[in-house]
């Protein structure tokens, strides 16, 4: 069959991306055939046997999601006009997950979209003029995939006509091989941090991310370890800026890096504070490393993290930040044991299940 996706993917980082391309590699290892329309970017190319297409348009915040959901549209028709495109996939309902249902619509071609989670948290719940927008993408999909139960029902709760019977539970995999328990110190020893524990966080620099009230925990921490910080976005220069003014000891920002699966290794225990988040991929890139997660009791996170792999806290709660982490640096034991069951639940998340009908 041939699939066409749309949506972030490499060389652009982040959890869309990773999440497209390991449906896409699965897909082509199975023998279909898969092209992704995806964002503007100098070094688009086709990896894995997939066929990438990049956008053209500016990454300009603001007009970045309509030029893209204007573009591509405009490629993906240009795709259904020279290929037998058999299924359309939207990643984001808005603007990929728009871009495909009016192709699909207008071709007659089954579409499926995916919400990943800060479409329906975030845009859905604190952008009332996108509401509309988003209830008609619902209401046109064929069929709606939500990567965690929690935005499956905040999905459902939309109302939109038909909704609940073609919503499903779609879960994010993670790959074992490429995230594994193997000893790795490269990073260690490329910023020197050989004398101190590494508590990490990996991910997109955005308020919901909520990066400040790590630094803040840090500030009254009863334990003496490294925050890494890997990872860009519209809050990096303030963070730093913070860390300085602040005088916050043992922050190390590395900005935005392709080699995560060689960071995690090296870290004691990852942290992903999100005030609001549907799953948390990184939480079973850590765990498939063999490492503790500390997460926010919200959302997907709650889904991943159990008692024996980390530990859950307030988000809005800075002590119940620092308390977790300082646990988990000061009881080497509790981390130890948390650690050996790690892997085993990251296996649960490592199958890639194609979410197709056809298929």
């Amino acid at each position: 069959m041939k699939i066409a996706m749309v949506g972030q993917f490499p060389p652009h980082v982040g959890g869309v991306g990773v999440h497209i391309h390991t449906l896409s590699k699965e897909l082509v290892k199975q023998g279909h055939e898969v092209y992704v329309i995806t964002y503007p970017h100098k070094d688009i190319k086709d990896i894995d046997g997939i066929h990438v297409i990049g956008t053209k348009g500016l990454n300009i915040p603001g007009i970045r999601g309509m030029m893209f959901k204007v573009n591509a549209k405009k490629a993906l028709e240009e795709l259904v006009e020279k290929e037998d495109i058999d299924i359309i996939h939207g990643h984001y309902l808005f603007p990929a997950g728009a871009a495909a249902v009016e192709v699909g619509n207008e071709h007659g071609i089954k579409t499926y979209i995916t919400a990943h989670g800060s479409d329906m948290f975030e845009v859905y719940k604190k952008q009332p003029l996108m509401r509309s927008t988003i209830r008609k993408v619902l209401k046109s999909a064929d069929v709606v995939l939500a990567v965690s139960n929690a935005l499956r029902h905040e999905i459902i709760a939309t109302g939109v006509v038909g909704i609940s019977n073609k919503t499903r539970l779609s879960w994010n995999s993670v790959d074992i091989n490429k995230f594994s328990n193997r000893e790795d110190d490269s990073f260690k020893k490329e910023f020197g941090l050989t004398d101190k524990p590494i508590v990490l966080f990996v991910g997109n620099l955005i308020k919901r991310k909520n990066v400040d009230s790590l630094l803040e925990a840090k500030k009254i921490a009863n334990s003496d370890y490294y925050l890494v910080v890997v990872g860009d976005g519209p809050l990096f220069k303030k963070l730093k800026k913070k860390v300085e003014d602040e005088n916050i000891r043992d922050v190390i920002f590395t900005g935005a890096r392709d080699d995560v699966e060689c960071i995690i290794p090296s870290c004691d225990v990852l942290v992903l504070p999100s005030l609001s988040e549907s799953f948390g991929l990184v939480l079973i890139e850590a765990l498939a490393c063999g490492k503790p997660v500390i997460g926010s009791d919200v959302g997907g996170i709650t889904e991943i993290i159990t008692e024996d792999v980390g530990l859950l806290v307030n988000p809005n709660k800075i002590p119940s930040i620092a308390k977790a982490i300082d646990k988990m640096i000061n009881d080497e034991n509790f981390r130890y044991v948390l650690s050996l069951n790690a892997r085993p639940r990251a296996m649960d998340f490592s199958t890639v299940t194609i979410p197709y009908d056809e298929v």
